[in-house]
C-alpha cells in the first residue's frame, strides 16, 4: 500500500503539464497512432498546458492584486477568502481518499464505457481531483472512508454524464469534434444556462437580442476587436481597484495579451489531440459496435474562444458585486476570479456565443456558487485542517468544487447538515438537469443531421 501510494502520489506532483501529455502518447499508441506521432502530439499538448500556466500565472498576478484592491477600496468585509483551483486542489490530493480515486475513476470509466451508459472516454487523469474534493470532505465531516469512496464514484458517473450532454455543444459551438468536457465547474454549472435559454427564448423581443464579439466589431469596429475589448476591460477593473494611469493601462495591456494569445495557445493543445481524436473514433467504433466516442478533457480548452475570454473578463467585477450585495456573504472571491471562464465557458456554447444571455445565465451560475460556497465553509475548513493544510481558527473557502451544487447536494445527502438547503438546491438543480437532457438530445439530432450533409 505504502508502494502505491508513493507512486500514485509521485503521478500527481508531475501536474497536468507532464501527466497528460504521457497519458495522450500511451493512448495515441494504443489506438494506432505511429510512436513518432504520437510523442509529438503528447509534447504539443504538453506545450499547451505550459503555455495555459503561463497565461492563467499571469492573470492571478495581475487580478488578483486588484481584485484585493477593489475589495479595501470599497470596504469589503468578507472574512473568509477563496482559495481558488490553484489553492484547493493540492489539499485535495493531499487526502487519503486521493490515493485510491484515480484508479477508482478510471474503473468507472471503463465500466460505464463497455456497458454503454457512456460515450466519454477520459483522457484528463490530473482533473479526477473534482471527484475527489467530493469524497475527500465527505471523509473529512463524516470520518467513513468508505462513504468518501463513494462520494467520488457517485461524482465520476455524473461527471462522464455531464461528458455525453456536453459533447454535442462542444461540436456545435466550439467546433471540437469528438471531444467534450465532462470536468470542472463549467459541466456542472452548464444545466442553468439550458434554463436561461430556455426562459429567454419565450419573451418576445429578449429573445432576438445577440451581442458578441463578432457583432460588436462590427458595429464599433476596432474597439470590438478581442485585442481591444481585453484592453478595455483591463483598464476598467484597473480602475475600480484605484489605479494610477500606469497602474490601470498596464493591466489592460495584459488582458489585452491574454485575449490575443489564449487562443493560440489552446490551437497547441487542439493539434496535439488531433492525431489521438482521429484513430480514437475508429478505434472505438471498431470495438464497440460503430457508435462515436469523445475524448474528455479539461474545460480549459474552451479559452480558446474570444466570447468565454470576454465573458471572464466581464464577470470579474460582476462577482464581486455579486459577493457584496449578496445577503450573510462571508465569502470573498479571490483565488479563482482570474479562471472565473472556466466557471460559464458551457454557458457562452449553450448561448452560441450570446454575451446578453451569458450575462444573465452567468450572473445566476455566480450568484449560486456563491451561495454554496458559504454553506461548504465548514466542509472546506474541515478537509484543510484534515490535511494539515491549514492551522487551526483558519476558515477557508473555495468557489470551484466548494460552491459546485454537484458536490454540494453528494456531500448533503451523505452527511446531512441542512436539509431545507439541500432541498433549494437540489430540486432546481435536478430539474435544470432534466432539461438539459432533453436539450442535449434535440441539439444533437441537428448536429448529427448537418454532419451527414
Amino acid at each position: 500500500m505504502e508502494v502505491f501510494s508513493t507512486v500514485m502520489q509521485y503521478i500527481v506532483d508531475m501536474g497536468a503539464s507532464v501527466m497528460l501529455p504521457i497519458v495522450i502518447a500511451i493512448l495515441s499508441i494504443i489506438v494506432g497512432v505511429k510512436p513518432s506521432r504520437a510523442i509529438r502530439a503528447g509534447l504539443m499538448i504538453g506545450v499547451g498546458f505550459v503555455g495555459l500556466g503561463l497565461i492563467v500565472g499571469l492573470m492571478n498576478n495581475q487580478l488578483g492584486p486588484a481584485a484585493q484592491a477593489m475589495s479595501e477600496r470599497f470596504g469589503l468585509s468578507l472574512s473568509v477568502v477563496d482559495q481558488g483551483w490553484p489553492g484547493i486542489s493540492p489539499v485535495t490530493w493531499k487526502s487519503p481518499i486521493a490515493l485510491i480515486a484515480i484508479p477508482l475513476a478510471i474503473v468507472i470509466n471503463i465500466i460505464m464505457l463497455i456497458t454503454g451508459t457512456t460515450r466519454v472516454v477520459n483522457v484528463d487523469i490530473w482533473n479526477i481531483w473534482h471527484m475527489t474534493f467530493t469524497g475527500a470532505i465527505i471523509y473529512a465531516v463524516t470520518g467513513n472512508y468508505w462513504l468518501g469512496l463513494a462520494g467520488v464514484a457517485i461524482h465520476a458517473v455524473i461527471a462522464y454524464k455531464l461528458g455525453d450532454l456536453w459533447a454535442p455543444v462542444a461540436e456545435d459551438y466550439f467546433g471540437l469534434d469528438g471531444i467534450t468536457i465532462p470536468h470542472g465547474d463549467s459541466a456542472h454549472m452548464a444545466p442553468y444556462a439550458v434554463l436561461v435559454d430556455w426562459v429567454m427564448d419565450k419573451i418576445p423581443g429578449v429573445r432576438d437580442i445577440d451581442i458578441d464579439a463578432d457583432t460588436l466589431q462590427e458595429r464599433v469596429g476596432i474597439a470590438g476587436e478581442p485585442v481591444v475589448i481585453g484592453f478595455i476591460l483591463g483598464c476598467i477593473i484597473g480602475l475600480l481597484a484605484g489605479y494610477d494611469p500606469k497602474g490601470f493601462l498596464a493591466l489592460g495591456v495584459n488582458m489585452a495579451a491574454v485575449m490575443v494569445l489564449m487562443p493560440k495557445i489552446v490551437k497547441c493543445i487542439m493539434d496535439g489531440l488531433l492525431p489521438l481524436s482521429e484513430s480514437a473514433k475508429g478505434f472505438m467504433s471498431k470495438k464497440f459496435g460503430g457508435q462515436q466516442y469523445y475524448i474528455g478533457l479539461d474545460p480549459a480548452i474552451l479559452l480558446g474562444d474570444s466570447q468565454v475570454v470576454t465573458a471572464g473578463l466581464i464577470f470579474i467585477p460582476i462577482t464581486l458585486l455579486i459577493a457584496v450585495i449578496m445577503p450573510g456573504n462571508r465569502v470573498l472571491p479571490f483565488g479563482d476570479l482570474a479562471t472565473i471562464g472556466f466557471f460559464i465557458a458551457i454557458a457562452v456554447g449553450i448561448h452560441k456565443g450570446n454575451l446578453f444571455r451569458t450575462l444573465f445565465s452567468g450572473t445566476l451560475i455566480m450568484a449560486i456558487t456563491i451561495w454554496i460556497a458559504n454553506q461548504t465553509i465548514p466542509w472546506v475548513t474541515a478537509l484543510g485542517l484534515s490535511t494539515g493544510s491549514i492551522s487551526a481558527g483558519t476558515n477557508i473557502a473555495a468557489l470551484d468544487q466548494g460552491g459546485a451544487p454537484l458536490t454540494y447536494i453528494i456531500t448533503q445527502v451523505f452527511a446531512p447538515q441542512n436539509i431545507p438547503a439541500l432541498l433549494v438546491i437540489g430540486i432546481p438543480y435536478v430539474a435544470c438537469f432534466v432539461m438539459s437532457v432533453s436539450y442535449s438530445k434535440r441539439l444533437a439530432t441537428k448536429v448529427a443531421a448537418e454532419r451527414d450533409e
